[in-house]
């Protein structure tokens, strides 16, 4: 028996035979909930203005932000009088000792946060530093360290640490562990196996302090909620230093509003999380309404600890009915607390994410008719606490989810149920910890640990009780909070109990909400103003922020490069080595990628991290096209209507919006193709502003064929299919996939001879020009692996020609249609960039050319024809042809290349015949790609003759040598000239020559090393 409730209601704990026992979880919340949330005194007020009010809010932040921290580590408060506030932006606050105070958090009368706009971010962003540093490890001695311990045994930790150090303690995820799991199998899925566990995957890290140092180990503050055990891999320290971390920050006392389509019950366009937390220890939000928005009211992210969110409500959200919606109350962080929190028609309202340490803990709390469960979504996460949690018309689970949410697996470890009340409650025990449910009035499920079901027990709250005992001191204010249940569950009642109850059945039993709302009555918060002034009254002069604000020079075709001013734009190699794209199979690095409430790689990554990270790699151009599909279930390639809505995120969103009836092949709502998203093209408008100040462009692809051909999984959840729109285009639904695999809808798609069709390819082709109308660094193409027919390309030319200030098209085609619009003088002119893609010459000098409009794709060709291998001399004909052909036209090449190639050299071919957007790299101490934007190539490689140049007399020349000796005709050029050798690879200066060089004949130098690039200037 893990708990034994004694008659007096103390709690008696037994030790599994292992030491392991039931975590002590009293240390989540605010301080740890070893102190109240204080009243903070406001610094400046701030009244509802006329418009748009978050500059006026923001300027209040930014000045209390400035203010000194006081003794008690905090600078002020910003007080908000009643009233609508129209937010049109974010509020964000990035400093320690803040405070954010509403007059009230109901709609009439309290102050109100209107978050105005389509964007899908939150509308109050606490955000600290993430720059935390650790040093060496520190072994876990050979032992077995059990749940709930705070003793690590270490080999001579007091060489290594002292009281006070922050440290982190670590779990290892194992091979060994995951096969003990069997989560390195999940699903039992063969060719597309993306669920399972990865070793290292879900490693634990609990941030603690050190409270003793001895030779045996350490001491720490805060219990581990999971055992440290050698057979898979102990566990280690590292200290851990964490100076960008902010503290001390409160969220109260208001109301939050996202506007939203009233036409539409299920839109999305608009915010999704009221408040999030990031980065930051000690601090809460209490008192706060959000409503209709679609993703949380409060969502505490992994940098979160010792955060308490309490008396907060989630009403009346607005989304599709779906996973990653509607997660009300949602924590990825340490030492969090939710208490007498409320939400109705939520998803997961009370939910912990994957792989959380803990302890966190949700105490009296209450979720109202939702659509999925309340919980830990999975990924192990422990320590965690459901304290008097209800449930009305749903489950709570501490479960085994398998493949779901990608591999949720086993959801939740080492963690208790204490007097809940649900429709379900699934408690199983995983391998290597435990679960445990006492006192739950509900269907049990699953093999854990039950005990006193459908009995009322006491304690009233585990949580205080453990509090109570660790501190000493009884919680009197916190525990007079608690909502007792006062009527008995006796089967014998008296006479007069009958009579009393009775009388109390002619009222409606109590809700949380409505006991949220006496809470705040009994105990109000001070909002006065005296004394203080008005934000408009402060002298207060913001630090002002470095802004590119001027625009780059134009993109442009100069001298048949595609250059800004005069430099000519590289490619280089963001984000992958093999292709710098933004969207595909998995969408890595997506302009369009939406992970609701997490941002970064891999999640919704913010267009300047984006433009930063092409920056840093020497890059100029970022490549979008659309996602496969917009969610991750359809990984697995079947092309079956998926069973529900159980969507697996990151989503690739795509350039639609949904319609909010019907239902998708994805079981959200059909797509509307006259709407098109805010959010995507407001994502896609964002980066385009950034480049156009940071020399950067965009390679926007307006299609991608997978989508339409090859295989039917992409074709399933497309906007267009017929089964996933409300526009009625006459594709056949069911859609015959051949051998139940391929799909052939090319043909179909691209049948401009029907009305329906081409109104809606004109609309796209329209959006996708004229969003970027006032930008100057757009490169247009039709898509990367286009093999469409000769008909849509015109017509894709001729839409793009119709709108003003269109920018550069690039033509991506197979030869035989791109040589067909080259010799056409009317589709000729509408080319600006002849894009080398779907044909190539082979080593032998033969030719790779598949044909157009044949409902085949790239990769399908490829079985038909062997595409042969290409060398470094194929690819420079390919490009030095066309260049030479077309001289007022830019040329890139994106086909086949060789592999294991030294020297770079296969890109350097493209660039010294003459090809644009060349994967060269950045040459740092020298402007070598303004200077060679006036140069034309010159000289092909010959078996005599192994280099390439390009150059113009008086201006200088450029070589790439693959052997050490140069041979180079200036008998028509008499300039003296300065000689520098670059290292092809990393753009790097070998050396500079002293002496210089004089032309007016044939000249011979010798390079520093095979594969090398010579500047003459």
């Amino acid at each position: 028996m893990p708990i034994h409730i004694t008659e007096e209601g103390k709690i008696v704990y037994y030790a599994y035979p292992n030491g392991d026992r039931v975590p002590d979880f009293s240390y989540c919340g605010y301080q740890r909930s070893e102190h109240p949330i204080p009243y903070i005194e406001a610094k400046v007020y701030v009244h509802p203005p006329q418009g748009d009010a978050t500059a006026v809010i923001q300027r209040a932040i930014d000045y209390v932000s400035s203010l000194p921290l006081q003794d008690n580590q905090f600078r002020g408060a910003i007080q908000l009088l009643p009233g609508i506030y129209h937010i049109e932006g974010q509020l964000l606050i990035r400093k320690s000792g803040i405070v954010l105070r509403g007059s009230g958090c109901n709609a009439s009368g309290g102050t109100v946060l209107q978050a105005k706009g389509f964007t899908k971010n939150e509308l109050i962003r606490i955000l600290g530093y993430d720059n935390a540093k650790t040093s060496d490890s520190l072994k876990v001695s050979d032992k077995y360290v059990p749940v709930n311990a705070t003793f690590i045994p270490l080999a001579s930790a007091d060489k290594h640490l002292k009281v006070g150090d922050k440290i982190r303690v670590i779990r290892p995820c194992t091979p060994e562990w995951l096969a003990e799991l069997g989560t390195d199998r999940l699903g039992n899925q063969q060719e597309y196996n993306f669920s399972k566990w990865q070793p290292g995957q879900y490693t634990m890290a609990w941030e603690r302090n050190v409270t003793q140092v001895s030779k045996e180990g350490i001491e720490i503050d805060v219990p581990i909620t999971m055992s440290l055990d050698p057979e898979y891999g102990g566990g280690y320290v590292t200290p851990l230093k964490w100076t960008g971390r902010i503290y001390n920050i409160g969220i109260e006392n208001l109301c939050c509003i996202s506007d939203f389509d009233a036409a539409n019950p299920k839109d999305e366009n608009h915010r999704w999380q009221a408040i999030t937390f990031n980065h930051i220890q000690d601090g809460w939000v209490r008192r706060v309404t959000a409503k209709h928005f679609a993703g949380s009211a409060v969502m505490l992210l992994e940098g979160s600890s010792q955060i308490t969110v309490e008396d907060c409500k989630f009403l009346e959200p607005v989304s599709e009915i779906a996973n990653h919606r509607r997660y009300a109350f949602h924590t990825l962080g340490q030492q969090t607390l939710f208490q007498r929190c409320y939400s109705e028609n939520g998803y997961r309202d009370f939910s912990v994410g994957k792989g959380v340490p803990g302890p966190n803990a949700f105490v009296q709390c209450h979720s109202e008719c939702p659509y999925s469960f309340s919980g830990s979504t999975g990924g192990f996460s422990n320590g965690i606490l459901m304290d008097k949690i209800t449930v009305s018309g749903g489950n709570l689970e501490y479960g085994y989810r398998d493949i779901s949410d990608q591999g949720a697996g086993w959801t939740a470890a080492n963690s208790l149920f204490w007097q809940g009340r649900a429709s379900q409650t699934h408690c199983v025990t995983p391998p290597t910890a435990h679960n445990w449910a006492y006192g739950m009035w509900t269907q049990p499920y699953g093999n854990g640990y039950y005990q006193l079901s459908h009995t009322f027990i006491k304690p009233e709250s585990i949580f205080y009780a453990q509090l109570t005992e660790r501190t000493g001191k009884k919680q009197e204010l916190e525990e007079n909070k608690i909502f007792v249940y006062q009527t008995l569950e006796t089967a014998k009642p008296t006479v007069e109990y009958a009579a009393w109850m009775s009388k109390q059945s002619l009222h409606p039993d109590i809700r949380m909400d409505k006991w949220i709302d006496s809470m705040i009555v009994s105990y109000p918060i001070d909002c006065s103003i005296h004394d203080i002034p008005e934000i408009s009254q402060v002298k207060y002069k913001p630090r002002k922020e470095h802004t590119d604000a001027v625009k780059s020079a134009p993109l442009t075709i100069r001298n048949g490069w595609v250059t800004r001013g005069s430099q000519i734009m590289t490619r280089g190699t963001y984000p992958h080595k093999s292709e710098p794209r933004t969207t595909g199979w998995q969408g890595i690095g997506s302009l369009t990628l939406f992970y609701p409430g997490r941002t970064g790689h891999g999640y919704t990554e913010e267009p300047d991290s984006i433009a930063r990270q092409l920056e840093a790699s020497g890059s100029h151009v970022l490549h979008h096209r659309t996602g496969l599909w917009y969610e991750r279930r359809r990984n697995d390639h079947e092309r079956n209507m998926q069973a529900d809505s159980e969507v697996w995120a990151p989503f690739n969103e795509y350039p639609y919006s949904r319609s909010g009836t019907g239902e998708a092949q994805d079981r959200l709502s059909k797509y509307d193709l006259n709407k098109f998203n805010p959010w995507y093209w407001y994502r896609l408008k964002q980066f385009v502003d950034l480049a156009d100040r940071k020399n950067l462009l965009l390679w926007h692809d307006h299609y991608n064929q997978h989508n339409i051909i090859e295989e039917g999984a992409h074709w399933c959840d497309y906007p267009w299919r017929s089964a996933n729109n409300i526009n009625n285009l006459g594709f056949p639904e069911k859609t015959l996939f051949a051998g139940d695999k391929r799909v052939y809808m090319a043909e179909q798609f691209y049948d401009i001879t029907r009305p329906v069709i081409r109104k809606y390819h004109q609309l796209f082709i329209r959006q996708s020009v004229n969003t970027f109308h006032d930008n100057n660094g757009v490169i247009h193409s039709i898509g990367m692996e286009y093999t469409g027919p000769l008909h849509f390309m015109k017509f894709w030319l001729e839409e793009i020609a119709s709108c003003p200030n269109h920018q550069l098209v690039a033509l991506t085609a197979t030869k035989d249609v791109q040589d067909a619009v080259l010799q056409d003088s009317l589709y000729n002119k509408m080319v600006d960039i002849i894009d080398i893609r779907q044909w190539h010459y082979r080593n032998d000098g033969s030719l790779y050319e598949p044909q157009g409009g044949c409902s085949l794709t790239p990769r399908q060709w490829a079985r038909l024809i062997d595409p042969g291998t290409t060398s470094c001399e194929s690819i420079y004909r390919a490009v030095y042809e066309y260049r030479s052909r077309y001289p007022e036209k830019a040329v890139t090449y994106n086909a086949a290349m060789p592999r294991n190639v030294k020297g770079n050299a296969a890109n350097w071919a493209v660039f010294m015949a003459g090809g644009s957007l060349a994967k060269v790299p950045p040459i740092e101490a020298m402007d070598v790609y303004t200077l060679a934007s006036e140069f034309q190539p010159v000289a092909s490689l010959t078996e005599s003759n192994r280099q390439w140049v390009m150059g113009k007399a008086q201006k200088g020349y450029l070589v790439y040598c693959l052997e050490t000796d140069i041979h180079l005709d200036l008998s028509h050029d008499r300039k003296t000239y300065k000689i520098v050798w670059i290292n092809p690879v990393n753009g790097e200066i070998f050396r500079k020559e002293q002496t210089r060089l004089k032309g007016g004949k044939v000249i011979s130098l010798k390079a520093p090393q095979k594969y090398c690039v010579c500047l003459l200037y």
